[in-house]
This record gives C-alpha cells, sequence and structure tokens, in this order.
C-alpha cells in the first residue's frame, strides 16, 4: 500500500481566468504562487500547504483537455496525491502488483517545487497524479 500524505494540488479548466482568479485570490485568499503565461496557460495559487492550479482552455494546456466547462460539463483536469517518499522502482511495483498501469516518471511542479510524478486512471477514468518527496533514484 502507498503512504499518502495528501493532496498536493488540483488543476481547474476555466473559460473565465480574471474571473476565478478574483474569485480564489481576492475572495478566498489564496496567494499567486505561478504563473506561466498565455501561451502554456498555467496559473498556480498557494492554498496552504497545496496548490490549486488554474488553467485556461484556449491555452497549450487547456486545449488537452477538450472544450470550457460549464455548470453541467466537468472542469476538474486531475488531482495529486503527494506520497510519502517513496522510490520509482518501489512505486512502480506497487502500482504493478494492483494491476494499475502508470505513464513514465517526469519532474513536475507541484506544492513543494519540482519533483518526480507519474500519472494513473481511476476505474472511472480520472487522471490521479502520484508524486514523492524522495528525489528520482
Amino acid at each position: 500500500m502507498l503512504d499518502i500524505e495528501g493532496i498536493d494540488h488540483i488543476v481547474l479548466r476555466t473559460a473565465q481566468i480574471d474571473a476565478m482568479l478574483e474569485f480564489y485570490i481576492n475572495k478566498l485568499g489564496c496567494t499567486l504562487e505561478r504563473d506561466t503565461g498565455p501561451e502554456t496557460g498555467l496559473v498556480q495559487l498557494r492554498a496552504g500547504n497545496a496548490l490549486i492550479d488554474i488553467v485556461r482552455v484556449d491555452s497549450e494546456l487547456g486545449r488537452m483537455g477538450g472544450g470550457p466547462p460549464t455548470r453541467t460539463e466537468n472542469n476538474l483536469d486531475h488531482l495529486c496525491l503527494r506520497l510519502a517518499p517513496i522510490g520509482e522502482q518501489q512505486l512502480h511495483d506497487t502500482l504493478a502488483q494492483a494491476g494499475i498501469e502508470m505513464s513514465t516518471f517526469e519532474t513536475r511542479y507541484g506544492a513543494e517545487g519540482f519533483g518526480p510524478s507519474v500519472y494513473i486512471q481511476d476505474p472511472d477514468g480520472n487522471t490521479v497524479e502520484l508524486r514523492s518527496a524522495l528525489a528520482k533514484n
């Protein structure tokens, strides 16, 4: 079993970037962590020890998720679980033993900075990112 320490970040897709930033920053008190610019389309907000990533649907990242969200269509791109330190091979073996396919490890930015992570799918096809605080081995 994996030792999950918490949620690292969630990713929300939006066609209303200004309204989303106004809501999360000025109404809820999140702070701007990072903005990759309109072409890539990722704005990261600090929410305590986690991040809320807001992705513009008309950007490079946003177009990968399909059309814009509506009140009845989903806007959650993926959730990321922070794991207790675990090596890549041990994580691979644990997931393989459970019959779970995973992507290749890549270095991505999360609530604790850059680090290795993989993507898996839950039974409904939701994307779950798993990231460990332990550096790649």
